[in-house]
């Protein structure tokens, strides 16, 4: 039984043989494309649940081809880069991936990031019934879609799981660290630059005025908390 199927976009031949060899063995099944344009013609042709996307390609760049899937999909994507300075992590996360891994990396870490992004989340006893309501919009956790003024809004994997977390605690600060380890998995809580990222890009789709949030709150030193209001 298949474990999922990843999309493997790198322009360098020997990185995608060597990927699609061991993610094979892992139990994946894999597709390959060259380039960023090659990697959405492969997104439209297979049904694949996670990209792993070089940022450094020629053409049409990682940044590029990730604000493009985001566009129409929310698949998990893993940006893979040579560069590991604050700012490229943030750019990644900001194009819209899920993870960042540098090269080069160790197999075993890139597989737990996979499953990592691939993991959904069971649901807290504390979140209570399956539909939130706050404010004009409603979340709806078992079947993982929110709604504002009666229209869909369209949240990554990664940013409902987020969200989730949050309003399953309501009232209650949750820690950074917390945060981390829940939506990303347990190897993570020392990456605040990933939730200065997610949590902005959730305000910017959920609050009315995303400069002035009302539902998810920072606490300042400590993480976030989520206030659902009357």
């Amino acid at each position: 039984m298949t474990k999922g199927r990843i999309l493997v976009v790198d322009d360098e031949p020997q990185i995608r043989r060597v990927l699609r060899a061991t993610l094979t063995a892992q139990g994946y099944k894999v597709v390959d494309a060259r380039t960023g344009e090659d990697a959405l013609i492969a997104l439209r042709d297979s049904r694949c649940q996670l990209v792993l996307l070089d940022m450094n390609m020629p053409g049409m760049g990682g940044l590029e081809t990730c604000r493009q899937i985001r566009a129409t999909s929310e698949i998990s994507v893993i940006m893979l880069t040579v560069r590991d300075s604050e700012q490229d992590k943030v750019a990644a996360l900001d194009a819209g991936a899920d993870d960042y891994i540098t090269k080069p990396f160790g197999m075993p870490e890139l597989l737990a990031r996979i499953r990592a992004a691939l993991r959904r989340q069971p649901l807290p006893a504390e979140a209570g019934g399956a539909n939130v309501r706050f404010g004009d919009a409603e979340l709806n956790v078992l079947t993982r879609h929110i709604t504002k003024q009666g229209r869909e809004v369209r949240l990554t994997p990664k940013e409902f799981d987020l969200l989730r977390h949050l309003v399953a605690h309501a009232g209650k600060p949750v820690t950074h660290r917390e945060l981390l380890q829940a939506v990303w998995g347990p190897d993570y809580g020392d990456e605040p630059e990933y939730l200065r990222v997610f949590v902005n890009q959730v305000r910017k789709k959920i609050e009315p005025n995303p400069a002035r949030p009302q539902y998810v709150l920072t606490e300042p030193w400590v993480g976030y908390r989520f206030e659902p209001g009357k």
